[in-house]
């Protein structure tokens, strides 16, 4: 029999599935399909959490289809959803983490899906279930913490599971260890993350609606003060406030494309407008690589770049020229989340990892 680890990982409009062989020396990809829901399908369901079954019968589709008789799945993983904040790592999938995830998680997101669906696989086989560092990841130092105004403490939410695999990936080029690598990691998807590595922890970054430079759709950190305003004026509504912020903002807001793709094909043919809108996405982008270099007083291994946008030469190439002299520069395109579910999941099973269990909290830094 061979030995298969399964994931999933739930976007808004897909689900990615993914099986992985087991070897001595690692896993093995050896199918992954991103199943693309209909935006009326999706539309249909009230909630996310209704969505469930629908998404659970095109996984056992997925199943039927690239499972093999001689296939033996030995555990599953999911993408962690929108969890209250908890360390870096791997969390066992059990009924009340379901639960939290479908009816109680901190925001609405696809990915809260990713538990019930790893778990239903694993029930159905008879095995264990995992998620491997969901966004709520929060290993900020003390002094992070402190916003300015007591009521309202900094706090993370991040990408750590793509961020963590591409420094795992450093590591090994670097032959660095893991446990004492200092780096800064800018994901650059459909949601930024920029964040700064020290010695195992994601110790500070930039909370996507901070200081976070805008990205395709979203749009980071802007001024408090015409924010509350708005917020008072009586000409918007929480959720169309939350629209312009998340989902209509960047370079959407400004240029009516989420594809940065579109963007440099606009520059191209001579819009200086587009030009002056990327360039201010490269200057945040750059400014906040350099803040969270300031953090390891800029005694860093290197700068990492992934996530898709890190697919465009033209970015990797700007960004390089502003943040080249604070460290070295190396892109991991792409965001390979499904992967780094598997590889979580291998490190428990080999025994190099230990899992923690749900529910599992963070206080003063330290796991409770």
């Amino acid at each position: 029999m061979t030995d298969i680890i399964f994931s999933v990982n739930p976007g808004a409009t897909t689900t990615k599935c993914s099986l992985y062989k087991v070897n001595e020396k690692g896993i093995e990809e050896i199918v992954s399909e991103n199943i693309e829901h209909p935006t009326e399908d999706i539309k249909s369901f009230k909630d996310i959490k209704s969505q469930v079954d629908y998404r659970y019968q095109k996984v056992k589709d997925f199943l039927a289809k690239n499972l093999k008789k001689d296939y033996r799945i030995i555990a599953t993983a999911g993408r962690g959803g929108m969890l209250t904040p908890v360390p870096s790592g791997v969390i066992k999938i059990n009924e009340e983490l379901v639960n939290f995830s479908l009816f109680t998680p901190v925001y609405q997101h696809a990915s809260n899906l990713g538990a019930p669906l790893a778990y239903m696989v694993a029930q159905e086989n008879n095995v264990d279930s995992f998620i491997v560092d969901p966004v709520s990841v929060d290993e900020f130092s003390e002094v992070a913490r402190i916003s300015g105004a007591p009521d309202f403490p900094r706090f993370s939410f991040v990408h750590a599971l793509n961020i963590r695999a591409t420094v795992r990936k450093l590591s090994e080029m670097l032959n660095i260890d893991f446990q004492k690598i200092k780096c800064v990691v800018a994901h650059l998807g459909a949601g930024f993350s920029i964040a700064a590595f020290v010695e195992g922890k994601i110790v500070d970054n930039d909370n996507r609606m901070e200081s976070a430079p805008f990205t395709a759709e979203r749009a980071g950190g802007v001024p408090p003060i015409p924010l509350m305003d708005a917020c008072f004026s009586g000409k918007y509504t929480k959720d169309e406030l939350k629209k312009k912020l998340y989902g209509e903002g960047g370079l959407y807001g400004y240029l009516k494309t989420k594809d940065l793709r579109e963007v440099l094909k606009m520059i191209e043919n001579g819009d200086k407008y587009a030009e002056l809108i990327y360039n201010a996405m490269v200057y945040q982008i750059a400014k906040e690589i350099g803040a969270m270099g300031s953090v390891m007083d800029f005694e860093i291994d290197g700068i990492i770049l992934t996530g898709g946008m890190a697919y465009s030469e033209k970015l990797v190439k700007d960004l390089t020229k502003k943040v080249g002299r604070i460290g070295k520069v190396y892109v991991f395109a792409g965001s390979n989340e499904n992967e780094a579910l598997a590889l979580g999941v291998y490190r428990v099973l080999k025994g190099e990892e230990k899992f923690l269990t749900w529910p599992v909290k963070v206080a003063s830094n330290k796991v409770l």
